[in-house]
Order: C-alpha cells, then structure tokens, then sequence
C-alpha cells in the first residue's frame, strides 16, 4: 500500500466520458486529474463501449448483436476449454480489448509515451463488475449469467484476466497502477429480487479482486448506489472502496465499525463527491469540502479516527459522466481539481 502521504487529496475519474473523440477527454483527464490520470471510456462512440460490450471479447459462448452481448447457448464446449486453457496459462494478451472497443486505452497510452507519465503517481484503469455484468447478459430464454454456475464463474475468470491485461498494457510506465472494478449492480444487493447472497457477494469479490491485486495493482471496487458496505470490507484484496459521497455520506457512515477496520489495514476512501446526475453548475468547491468535513465528522462521532480518515481519502465524481454533456463534464472535472487542491494543501 502506498504512503497515506501520496494518497491525501489525490483525485481520479469513474471511467466514461460523453465525448467520442479519445484525445479530447484525455485533455480533460490530464488537465484535471494529472495525478491519478485514466484512460477514457466513451459510450457516445456506440454500443462496443457500453458496460458490457466493451469487456466481452473472447468470453465463452458470448455473441454481440445489435449492440447487445447474449449468451448463445449452441457454441461447442472446445470455447470453455480453450478459455480455461488461456486462463491457466496466465495468457493474459488473449484477454486484450482491441482499439476498437476502447480507443481510449491506446490513445491514453500513446498521450504518456509522447508526454511521459512524470506527473502521475498512479495510472488508473476500470473493468465492469461481475454482478453487474452477468445480470446484463442472457441466454435465449432470457436466464441472466447470474443462474449459471458455470458462465458465471468464467465471467469471475475472464474479468480478471481484462484486468491483469490492462497493467500489463501500463507496465513500461512504471506507475503504480489502479483498477477499478465497478458494480452498480451491488446497489441492488438486500433487494427481494436479487438471487445474490452476501456470502456469494463477499466470495466472488474476493476472489476477483485478489486475482487482481496479485498482478501488482491496487483494486478499488466502485458502488454508485448504496449497499451493504461491509461487503467490500470484508472482501480480500480490496484497497479502495469508492461510494457516492454526495448522495449516500450517511449510508455508509451507519458502517462506522467496519470502516475503521477497513482503514487500519491500509484500506482508502474514493469519496465520489462531485456529483454527476445532481450537477446543477450551482456547486463550489467550498460547498463540497464543507460536504467531506461533516462526513469526516460523522465518522469521528461514531468512533472511527478522524485523522485516518483524512489521510486515506481521495476524490472523484460520484459517478461516469458517459450520459452527460460536455460542458457539464467540465464544469464537474474542474470542481474536482480545485477540491483535490485545497486537500492536498490542508
């Protein structure tokens, strides 16, 4: 784990972007994140940049069509195999996202080999969640990957390997790296519809977020809605567990007790503090401080070190931004510079 030193006020980006243009939001992202930069996802582009689509490529029995990826029951058995066979092996190349799924990756990687990376401290890099992702994709009877054991332990597998691929797509740069994983699908967690137990939730994100971290990066797991936080502090191998700050301070405060384990092994705060969907332009950045103030006390009221939770605790949107304007987009990246830079200064 890196020193709480270099962590404090540090700011970062979810992942999408409503532009379709890589070197405009890269522009964006330097600009405003220089420390914590990560490569853009841009679902304006089309559907191979959805959630989904733009992390299926050589996933067993998955087919894309019409922008939507399915599970096509009638592929032979010899796609499990050899995926198991890649996977085994630690073939990670064979996990690659090619350019045209997510020109953002390469155009972020071509911006640092033309710049250099000596402003980062990290380099960020996001995968989409495994609940999230099984529950978005069918069969042709419409059974979510969710139900099945099998596909559902390959997504678990194939997710890892997106990940491991993308730090080693980073590793000439010798930063630290960071991997995301992003589960809005944990927002449902507790709901009467979701066949997801806690054990099963705790289980799959260890095991993903161990796999990755055993690759050298540090893993955060990011919930835009409000779930049950100690989930991902009981979870091994996760190091950052990035929550809307804006919208559900008081949610994850009533999880005081685990926090505070969580942070005295070494865990951090993503604190999405910027909000997204809310943004109105109304917002300075002396209103979201004041915001993190009253949740550091919050938590200090509860028992949790007030220090501690200073020191580990970094800033981004509460959210993508991929559904929204560009000018809102930079009216939310430029809120967030100047929240990181009175932090880092404190």
């Amino acid at each position: 784990m890196r020193d709480a030193a270099v962590l404090k006020g540090l700011a970062t980006g979810i992942g999408s972007l409503p532009y379709r243009d890589a070197e405009t939001a890269l522009e964006l992202i330097f600009r405003r994140t220089p420390r914590a930069p990560f490569w853009p996802q841009l679902p304006k582009r089309g559907a191979c940049e959805g959630m989904v689509a733009q992390f299926f490529q050589n996933f067993p029995c998955l087919k894309l069509k019409d922008g939507s990826v399915y599970m096509d029951v009638s592929a032979p058995e010899s796609e499990l195999e050899v995926f198991y066979e890649k996977v085994i092996s630690g073939d990670n190349a064979y996990f690659a996202i090619t350019p045209d799924f997510a020109p953002g990756i390469y155009a972020y990687r071509d911006r640092l080999r033309r710049n250099g990376a000596k402003g980062a401290d990290f380099l960020k890099g996001h995968i989409t969640g495994p609940f999230t992702f099984a529950s978005s994709v069918a069969d042709e009877n419409g059974t979510a990957l969710l139900h099945n054991e099998i596909m559902m332990q390959a997504v678990v597998k194939g997710l890892a390997g997106k990940a491991k691929w993308q730090i080693d797509f980073l590793k000439e740069f010798g930063k630290q790296t960071i991997i995301f994983v992003d589960e809005p699908y944990l927002g449902c967690f507790g709901s009467a519809y979701t066949p997801v137990t806690r054990q099963k939730a705790v289980e799959v994100m260890s095991e993903l977020c161990s796999d990755i971290k055993a690759h050298g990066a540090l893993t955060g797991v990011h919930c835009c809605g409000n779930t049950d936080w100690s989930i991902l502090t009981e979870a091994a191998g996760v190091d950052i567990i990035s929550f809307d700050a804006f919208n559900f301070l008081d949610r994850i405060v009533l999880y005081a007790s685990e926090i505070s384990a969580f942070l005295d092994k070494g865990g951090i705060l993503c604190w999405g503090i910027a909000p997204t969907r809310e943004f109105t332009g109304a917002e300075t950045p002396e209103s979201l401080l004041e915001k993190i103030d009253s949740g550091v006390e919050m938590f200090r009221r509860k028992g949790v070190d007030a220090e501690k939770v200073r020191e580990r605790l970094i800033v981004s949107p509460s959210c993508g931004l991929g559904s929204l304007d560009e000018e809102k987009a930079a009216g939310i990246f430029g809120l967030l510079d100047a929240v990181a830079g009175t932090l880092s200064r404190r």
